[in-house]
């Protein structure tokens, strides 16, 4: 509906719904926490895109038979009625715990505009009339949920809508209609009225809302390898103040799905309420990318002596290496060698209070590039660094970067004799730093895209570091078209 897709949009929609319990197989990855400033936004948001939908509605004619002294009996007829104007002045949207969410407007203002005629014998009257609608109160629940795939559904439970005061001007001295509007006509023009609302609001969450909000999708592509799983995994915990909404939030391998073999932990969010949104995103989310980027092969890397620089007085070349290797230069004297690269396991971001770091643990290979094309094995080692971590906010995005510890060496094995790996540790620290940081801050700069929907806007952001979970607030700005 555009009068409730407004209002919800505003609030990211695809927050706001489950309300039917479901198996709780895992913890939530995402927990997405709508604060009562979140939901004073949306309210005030909603009316602009309600008043829009008021002056579109269109009245239904109704007539009836009079009876007035002296004139006697008669018939009238309204018609052609429309709302020339709105004002919609007060609204609140507020959690209804365990149901969904209650949108109430008050004090508002609608006047229409139509014509009439009435009728007694063979004498016709016409003309205008002029009707303010004072005092309007409107109010409407809505059921929110999910489907087994994780969808929002949504469905308004209940609507009521009340009018306080009818200021009429008939055109004409006609001061026996305008009696026969006050005694009769008045209190059914206000079960029009307000049957009429509520009508226009039901409709709209079915025909309107609801197949919008089926066009969300359950799932987001980052790049060619990964997409992230934003199913709603449960209800949502509804307080009076704020509304948890939980998400899977698990990154998996476009190409094959595997099963994580780990759960995300149980996070203890802040009692936090100076935004209107906050997002608790675990460090499963991470480690789940990280999984799928592992499996992929995209965090292997590759050192060679061209990428080495032209003044280093360590090569990649045996002869370079005859201090460190003497039987390597005797076997292969002159050649060229290739360090390949790969991690261990899947490197996981460890979230503490303040911190965020990594350990992980490479494997390098070392190859003797022969004269034939082909590659020998000569040494294997193990290599081990610390790893600190920075991540940033972009309004629709966590972006991140890694920063370079020391990495150190031990040899794991050798066909070319026990050497001493310490004067390798320089080579090496240049040659990761060139190749394998670069490779991954242009992924982390590409960023974990947040569940936004269109026309919504993320801003002032605060950005905490608690154990196991990042913790970022910030307010939302609906970007009308």
């Amino acid at each position: 509906m555009k009068v409730l897709a407004g209002v919800l949009s505003s609030l990211l929609l695809r927050f706001l719904l489950t309300s039917i319990p479901g198996a709780l197989g895992t913890n939530p990855g995402l927990v997405v926490r709508i604060t009562d400033k979140g939901l004073e936004y949306v309210a005030k948001e909603g009316l602009v895109a309600l008043q829009k939908k008021l002056l579109s509605i269109t009245l239904p004619d109704f007539a009836g038979d009079f009876k007035i002294k002296p004139i006697g009996r008669g018939h009238y007829d309204f018609h052609s009625l429309s709302v020339h104007s709105c004002e919609l002045r007060g609204s609140a949207l507020t959690p209804l715990p365990s149901q969904g969410l209650s949108l109430t407007i008050s004090d508002s203002f609608i006047r229409v505009q139509g014509e009439w005629k009435a009728r007694k014998a063979f004498v016709k009257l016409q003309g205008s009339f002029d009707v303010q609608v004072k005092g309007i109160t409107i109010s409407v629940n809505l059921v929110l949920g999910r489907e087994p795939s994780g969808r929002p559904t949504v469905a308004a439970s209940s609507c009521s809508s009340h009018i306080q005061d009818v200021e009429v001007d008939i055109s004409g001295d006609l001061g026996w209609l305008m009696n026969l509007f006050h005694n009769q006509i008045e209190s059914k023009f206000c079960r029009v009225l307000e049957s009429k609302i509520c009508e226009m609001l039901q409709k709209s969450v079915t025909s309107d809302l609801q197949p919008y909000l089926q066009t969300l999708p359950v799932t987001t592509q980052i790049d060619s390898f990964a997409g992230i799983d934003y199913s709603l995994v449960e209800a949502p915990r509804v307080t009076a103040q704020m509304l948890d909404v939980m998400f899977k939030g698990e990154i998996f391998n476009r190409d094959h799905y595997s099963p994580v073999t780990f759960l995300a932990p149980v996070m203890s969010l802040p009692e936090e309420h100076n935004r209107m949104v906050y997002f608790a995103i675990s460090d499963y989310v991470f480690n789940t990318a990280s999984l799928v980027y592992h499996e992929t092969g995209y965090l292997n890397f590759t050192i060679t002596d061209d990428m080495v620089p032209p003044g280093s007085n360590i090569r990649l070349t045996t002869k370079s290496f005859r201090p460190l290797v003497p039987k390597l230069a005797r076997l292969y004297p002159n050649m060229n060698l290739e360090l390949q690269g790969t991690m261990a396991s899947a490197p996981f971001l460890n979230f503490s209070p303040g911190n965020l770091s990594l350990a992980p643990l490479m494997e390098i290979e070392a190859f003797v590039l022969l004269p034939s094309s082909s590659r020998e094995p000569v040494f294997q080692l193990s290599v081990a660094t610390n790893i600190s971590a920075t991540l940033t906010f972009n309004t629709s995005k966590i972006t991140g970067f890694l920063k370079p510890g020391k990495v150190r060496v031990e040899l794991k094995e050798s066909k070319v004799g026990v050497f001493n790996v310490e004067l390798l540790e320089a080579l090496l620290n240049y040659g990761i730093l060139h190749t394998l940081y670069p490779k991954v801050n242009e992924k982390l700069a590409d960023g974990f895209p947040l569940p936004l929907l269109k026309d919504t806007r993320l801003y002032d952001p605060v950005l905490e570091i608690h154990k196991d979970f990042l913790f970022l607030g910030t307010n939302l700005q609906y970007l009308r078209a």
